[in-house]
């Protein structure tokens, strides 16, 4: 069996979140920036991480290679460069995963 892709993963985090009223409240985000980029939001309330530490992670290369990616509120925030979503949706799954004997 090969690994599940990175949306595939990301999908079923949000699908084992859903319990019939987690996603009335919260789910996830994924936007554009202007500079150009990309923004993922996950709500975390109600999860198994929302107390979970996370420690933030800033990359810096270039204006188009960064990566910026914070937990605050309960809610994981992740920001980086037009070609770096799927590097922040691998971060957060990475750290969601941590801990997990499955």
């Amino acid at each position: 069996m090969t690994d599940p892709s990175t949306i595939s993963r990301l999908m079923a985090w949000y699908r084992d979140q859903c319990n019939g009223d987690w996603e009335h409240s919260f789910g996830i985000r994924i936007g554009t920036l202007d500079n150009p980029g990309w923004t993922v939001d996950i709500d975390l309330e109600d999860t198994d991480l929302e107390d979970r530490d996370f420690a933030t992670k800033k990359i810096y290369r270039s204006d188009s290679d960064w990566i910026f990616c914070s937990k605050e509120d309960k809610k994981f925030s992740g920001g980086g460069g037009s070609d770096k979503l799927e590097q922040i949706i691998l971060i957060f799954l990475e750290w969601a995963s941590q801990g997990d004997t499955a």
